[in-house]
């Protein structure tokens, strides 16, 4: 006996994000950019006729048990463990109250109310793992961040990731009915560092909402923000922890007034986010180094902020600096160049992608901040313009519209596989 169903494409999804809200303000804490890839991929599902539940775990009691943040999406918080101060390491003890929860939630609901479960990280993927047994519908999984990958480009003095979330990613990608990668790279680290079958790999770029980040007047910008109109900005945004990098961007705008003092008449660099992972051991660290290197005159902290004043951000840098270890695509990165805003980014992962190396931005081979001080020092000059006017063709290849669109093929080639294989009969 097989599965019958008329139609591949799901008309409700479960979406599984445990370790972090999609309505929590990216930048500090362990938001970034799965939470705006969730939200605004859901946004787009729905706007193509499909509901979708967002299923996250409830860090206040404040917090109502559902919202319906627009039509046809849905954000459900349950209720797992302590509500405040309980680190991503010691999520995977909630797994099973989370689990629980999820399954309460849908048993209220109709027989075979979702047709699908979207997982998100490694800690939803066991969530959805069980999930999808009981309701007997495929497991589509994102990873974001591997464990293995991360592993091989670590930071130096940051911590590994434990054994545990190895063995943890390779049971979910074993058991998930598809695999969405960020990139083709993102496709060949699961097939060869966790053996995923090439079949079940889908690539599906995250995309840029091109109309919140879109070119606007620089010396505007920098009006708006307080930035005097002859400054060479710098800018980072993003979560501040060893992965992401930014000591990297003070020590060689350190370097880059040492090897010429004149910088320091007009350089300004700009870090926009909170600690974050390893980096909240010592919050004040990356202040400290700044001090330390004899440039905290030249180094302005902001908070994390919403997309409308991250935008004019962008607006107002001369270039955006993202020099993560490890990225499995870049939002910052297309964000940026979605506002006209060239990228100075690793050549990691995802940057390889989401940056066009030499047309709307530049890839540093390595981490060294004598390195970075000559490909920044490229930013400040008549190349940035050249760099700029590359920026934003790029980041219009990369919507969300698209996004959406690749999911839902994907949805429908899980479901139609799920349909396909026959069922246990009892007694056989």
């Amino acid at each position: 006996m097989s599965r019958y169903l008329r139609d591949p494409r799901p008309r409700r999804v479960a979406v599984v994000s445990l370790h972090t809200s999609p309505l929590d303000q990216p930048g500090t804490g362990d938001a970034g950019g799965l939470n705006v890839y969730v939200l605004e991929t859901a946004r787009r599902l729905a706007e193509s006729g499909i509901d979708v539940e967002i299923f996250t775990r409830a860090v206040s009691s404040g917090l109502p048990a559902s919202i319906e943040i627009e039509p046809g999406v849905r954000v459900s918080h349950l209720r797992a463990g302590p509500f405040e101060d309980l680190p991503k390491e010691d999520l995977p003890a909630q797994m099973c109250a989370f689990s629980a929860e999820l399954l309460r939630a849908e048993a209220c609901r109709p027989a075979g109310w979702f047709d699908l479960i979207h997982a998100h990280y490694w800690l939803s993927g066991h969530v959805g793992w069980l999930a999808s047994e009981r309701w007997d519908v495929p497991l589509v999984q994102s990873m974001h961040t591997m464990a293995k990958v991360k592993n091989l480009e670590l930071a130096e003095g940051d911590r590994p990731e434990p054994q545990v979330r190895v063995v943890g990613e390779q049971q979910v990608v074993d058991h998930a009915s598809r695999l969405i990668a960020n990139t083709g790279e993102e496709a060949r680290q699961l097939m060869d560092l966790y053996a995923a079958p090439a079949h079940a790999v889908d690539v599906v770029h995250p995309g840029v909402d091109l109309e919140t980040f879109a070119p606007r007047d620089q010396l505007a910008a920098r009006t708006a923000l307080g930035v005097r109109p002859d400054a060479h900005v710098l800018l980072f945004v993003g979560r501040i922890q060893p992965l992401k990098a930014p000591d990297v961007l003070l020590r060689a705008a350190a370097r880059m007034v040492e090897d010429d003092p004149a910088t320091r008449e007009r350089l300004l660099v700009v870090v926009c986010g909170g600690p974050s992972g390893s980096g909240l051991e010592h919050p004040t660290g990356l202040v400290e180094l700044a001090q330390q290197l004899g440039i905290a005159d030249l180094v302005r902290f902001e908070p994390p902020t919403d997309r409308a004043r991250l935008a004019e951000w962008y607006a107002a840098a001369d270039a955006t600096v993202v020099p993560s270890y490890s990225e499995s695509f870049g939002l910052v990165a297309i964000e940026s160049q979605a506002c006209g805003t060239p990228v100075v980014a690793a050549s990691v992962g995802g940057l390889r992608t989401s940056v066009a190396d030499g047309r709307s931005g530049l890839l540093v081979p390595d981490h060294d901040p004598r390195t970075w001080a000559a490909y920044l020092s490229r930013v400040t000059t008549r190349e940035r313009d050249v760099l700029a006017r590359g920026a934003r063709p790029h980041a219009e290849g990369f919507s969300w519209d698209a996004t959406a669109q690749g999911l839902i093929d994907s949805y429908s080639r899980a479901i139609g596989e799920h349909a396909a294989v026959p069922l246990a009969v009892s007694g056989q």
